[in-house]
C-alpha cells in the first residue's frame, strides 16, 4: 500500500494561515486554469484519510469533491462508528499504525493523505510512501506549518521537479529505504 501527500504550500511553508483559512491558495494565479496533476493523482487513489480541520474545510465547498472515494476523517472528537450522511466517510480515533494496518486488510493500494496534524503524525510514524508539495510563490509570514517536530530524521529521496508558467513549483519525493 501506498500513502501519499499532496499539498500547496506558500514559499515559506505553511498551508494555511493561523485561522485556517487558504484565501491566498484559492486565490493565486492560475491563468491557464492548471489543475497541477491533482486530478491524474486523485484517479489514482482508493481512499482519502483527512483531518477534522480539513474536513471542515472541503465540507464547506460547494459540493463534496471525492463522491467515490472512502473518506476517513481522522478526529478525536467523534467515534468510530459514526457515519456521516452525505457520501461514504467515517470517523475514526485510530491510531496512524491502527489505520494503516486497518486499510491494508481491506486491500487498498493508493491512500491520500490530506490535513497538516495528519501528515505530521504519519511523518512522524514513518508511514508516508511519497510527497508531492506544490511551492506557491507567496509569503504569508506565519500560519499553519505543513512539518512539524520529528523524534528522528526522515531521509526522502527527490524524484521530479516541476515548474510552471505561474511561478508555481512542485516537487515529488519518496521515502528514502
Amino acid at each position: 500500500m501506498k500513502l501519499s501527500v499532496f499539498i500547496a504550500t506558500s514559499l515559506d511553508g505553511f498551508i494555511a494561515r493561523n485561522n485556517g483559512d487558504i484565501d491566498w491558495l484559492v486565490n493565486a494565479p492560475n491563468p491557464e486554469k492548471d489543475d497541477f496533476g491533482y486530478n491524474e493523482f486523485i484517479k489514482s487513489i482508493d481512499v482519502i484519510l483527512m483531518g477534522s480541520g480539513t474536513f471542515r474545510t472541503v465540507e464547506s465547498f460547494d459540493s463534496w469533491p471525492y463522491p467515490d472515494k472512502k473518506t476517513i476523517v481522522l478526529s478525536s472528537s467523534h467515534s468510530e462508528s459514526e457515519k456521516y450522511q452525505l457520501q461514504d466517510i467515517t470517523f475514526s480515533q485510530a491510531t496512524p499504525s491502527t489505520i494503516v494496518a486497518s486499510l491494508e486488510e481491506q486491500s487498498f493500494k493508493n491512500v491520500y493523505v490530506d490535513g497538516g496534524k495528519v501528515i505530521q503524525s504519519f511523518l512522524r510514524a514513518n508511514l508516508i510512501d511519497e510527497l508531492i508539495i506544490t511551492k506557491i510563490p507567496i509569503l504569508i509570514g506565519q500560519g499553519r506549518p505543513l512539518f512539524g517536530e520529528l523524534k528522528k530524521d526522515l531521509h526522502l529521496h527527490h524524484t521530479k521537479t516541476k515548474s510552471f508558467s505561474n511561478g508555481f513549483v512542485q516537487s515529488t519525493y519518496e521515502r528514502a529505504i
